[in-house]
């Protein structure tokens, strides 16, 4: 199909309800393309997409991934699957199944399309890691029986999945990494640390640090994701990737918290709880390789991306 079209893309986003999978089709509608936004509702929400509906370039399909897509589109980019603990943990063997059966749908669909298509993996894949900065080519240190696997693993798999597709049918595949990632449209009650601290502080209820709050991450603005996931999928054939797409910048769960308080003006304290089992103690990406074959790195600081997403945690459910 690729390259018949006269017109612009047509580009299919499974999950392109949910968080990222929003802020990517605003993007590629922006841009001029046709898009298909898939769903199933799960963590997604038709909010999130609110601003699009009634635009001539974007239709949406209620559709959940484990089951076969039957759609002409150009370009294929594979967000759906829940991203967060308490999401993906409340039904493990459908995140397992959303990650393994979602990615032989999708790639089955591109094959028959010789579509372009984009894998959403994550930082995940590297575990706890024994290796700092995770370049791509670190195996990683996963548990493959804990209460994350269903996760870890599930996208383990969906990369191995596109390698082979890529080797066995010559499919045209990107695979990106993608870091902690933060900004409006975060589902409010994710368990992920940044949505987490903000709605606890807005609440002034107390902020809750597993540990002594010495584990570190590292937060990339939705905005510097979403360039670097477009700018993967209009890279040379070449370019498969995996490419680790984050922010390099790491800070301590503590730093975090105290610069969420300030930034709200809450009076929230801070209160330490035990650590969860499996989580990872630090994260940051190197992404020698992005830069180099992207043209890629972060532009927004952590300051300035928590200003927006506070207001919009403000204004969406304090206003």
């Amino acid at each position: 199909m690729t390259g018949i079209r006269s017109y612009n893309r047509r580009v299919l986003v499974t999950g392109g309800a949910g968080f990222l999978g929003s802020h990517l089709c605003e993007r590629l509608i922006a841009r001029g393309d046709e898009v298909v936004c898939v769903d199933n509702y799960f963590t997604g929400s038709r909010s999130n997409i609110a601003q699009l509906m009634g635009h001539p370039n974007f239709e949406v399909i209620r559709h959940d991934v484990t089951f076969p897509l039957y759609v002409e589109v150009d370009q294929i980019y594979n967000l759906a699957c829940p991203a967060s603990p308490v999401h993906y943990q409340h039904d493990p063997v459908q995140t397992t199944k959303t990650s393994v059966h979602g990615a032989i749908n999708m790639l089955g669909l591109a094959k028959r399309l010789n579509a372009r298509i984009l894998q959403a993996s994550t930082s995940e894949v590297y575990g706890d890691p024994s290796v700092h900065p995770q370049p791509e080519e670190y195996w990683g240190n996963v548990n493959p029986i804990g209460p994350r696997s269903c996760y870890d693993e599930g996208k383990r798999c969906a990369e191995t999945l596109f390698f082979d597709y890529h080797r066995q049918h010559s499919l045209p595949i990107k695979v990106m990494r993608i870091f902690n990632t933060y900004g409006p449209r975060m589902h409010p009650n994710d368990g992920r640390v940044v949505s987490n601290f903000i709605m606890q502080a807005l609440k002034g209820e107390p902020i809750t640090v597993y540990g002594e709050g010495s584990q570190t991450r590292s937060f990339c603005y939705v905005d510097d994701l979403i360039e670097g996931m477009i700018r993967l999928m209009d890279s040379p054939a070449e370019v498969t990737g995996p490419i680790n797409i984050g922010n390099p910048g790491e800070f301590t769960m503590l730093e975090l918290a105290e610069l969420v308080v300030a930034l709200t003006g809450s009076r929230s304290v801070i209160e330490h709880r035990p650590l969860p089992q499996d989580d990872p103690k630090q994260r940051r990406p190197d992404i020698t390789k992005a830069k180099a074959l992207l043209d890629w790195e972060p532009t927004i600081p952590l300051r300035d991306g928590l200003e927006r997403t506070v207001h919009y945690f403000r204004s969406r459910f304090f206003g």
